[in-house]
């Protein structure tokens, strides 16, 4: 199957160099701003009807090259489409980042020596930070895609897009599972088939967050325009190291265990919304960290690692004994995380219960798609 990972290059960029990228990235944006006002006023996604609407104003207004054109109208559509998939509601987005997008072969080239992009006054070569992309310049095996160009903190960065052949995991091949209960009180609590635990301590990661809640909430009370750059700033900051750290732990799951790996996760779909069910002052710490993206991390890790991940539903996985079956809401204490079986008096800590239970269902899936008897549990 095919897979795609993005190459993040950071460019030398010298300063003349530098005002000619700022202005085809403005041009592209108020280009897109432009587009997006006349969706929202039209209710009109469709790309033919547009380009035949707006094509030629876009061209002679922000003086625009004819493929920019195009990836500007492509780029409002599927921001307008991506708003409804999401929230349900038409809604016009913004525009505000400078950045632009690239399709290889025309707007952009990439050697192993320069990097070579249009602009409003004609193609520029630039330098960049080769390090880690040799790889990607085998032609047989990686194909670029439409990139993007984006300016962060003054310095502009490509973000290529690279696809490649994987092999894909089969459940026949699978010889071990691992369930991943994900939480607060340990990031990760995990359970395989040699019937280890292993945890992850989430106390040092709430305290940054809650030091981070605490700045941003002095900053906010400011109300001045350099608390509010420098609210922006911590946001960005936070993003990044959430992000880091979700990048650790998913690389050192994959690393942790052999290719042909089953990772079971729960389900997590919907999670925001039971924010009701959460006391006021518990709220921030119990749904805002980033499950989702340390969920699609481990996904791509594990497909490099030809290993694979399914999420299953995660009704009743902290409540339900993993040795007689027994649930009931009362097994579990959250208040000191501790799980005492009412049945069989069986205790653990409550995010390894439901890392068992976890497994179990991994079990329970490679059995219903008749899979040898490659896996066995206990």
């Amino acid at each position: 199957m095919q897979m795609t990972v993005t190459a993040k290059i950071p460019l030398v960029v010298s300063f003349e160099q530098h005002g000619l990228l700022n202005d085809t990235a403005n041009a592209y944006r108020n280009a897109c701003n432009f587009v997006s006002e006349y969706v929202f006023r039209t209710h009109n996604l469709k790309q033919f009807s547009l380009n035949k609407e707006l094509y030629y104003t876009i061209r002679e207004k922000f003086k625009l090259g004819s493929q920019m054109t195009q990836s500007v109208l492509k780029t409002v559509i599927a921001r307008y489409k991506t708003i409804q998939t999401n929230q349900h509601e038409w809604i016009q987005p913004k525009f505000q980042i400078p950045q632009f997008d690239l399709v290889w072969n025309r707007d952009y080239s990439l050697s192993q020596n320069l990097f070579s992009v249009n602009t409003l006054n004609g193609r520029l070569k630039l330098n960049y930070y080769a390090k880690g992309m040799e790889k990607y310049f085998d032609k047989e095996i990686y194909k670029f895609g439409t990139a993007k160009l984006v300016c962060k903190h003054n310095r502009y960065f490509l973000h290529i897009p690279v696809t490649f052949e994987v092999e894909e995991c089969c459940d026949a091949a699978i010889s071990n599972v691992v369930g991943i209960d994900r939480g607060i009180n340990f990031i990760i609590a995990t359970y395989d088939s040699e019937h280890k635990s292993g945890f992850v301590s989430g106390r040092m990661i709430k305290q940054k967050r809650a030091s981070y809640k605490k700045v941003r909430k002095q900053l906010q009370q400011r109300q001045t325009p350099s608390s509010r750059r420098r609210l922006k700033a911590i946001g960005q900051r936070e993003n990044r190291w959430m992000q880091d750290i979700n990048h650790q732990v998913s690389k050192a799951l994959v690393e942790r265990h052999p290719e042909h790996t089953l990772f079971v996760l729960e389900d997590l779909t919907g999670i925001r919304s039971a924010t009701e069910k959460v006391k006021l002052k518990d709220r921030y710490v119990s749904v805002s960290w980033s499950f989702y993206d340390l969920e699609q991390k481990l996904i791509y890790k594990a497909l490099r690692n030809q290993s694979k991940v399914i999420k299953v539903n995660p009704a009743y996985t902290s409540q339900t004994c993993p040795v007689c079956g027994h649930t009931e809401k009362a097994n579990r204490n959250k208040k000191i995380h501790l799980f005492c079986c009412r049945n069989c008096n069986y205790q653990s800590n409550d995010d390894r219960i439901g890392a068992m239970n976890l497994y179990r269902m991994g079990i329970n899936y490679l059995v219903d798609n008749q899979v040898p008897d490659t896996v066995t549990a206990e």
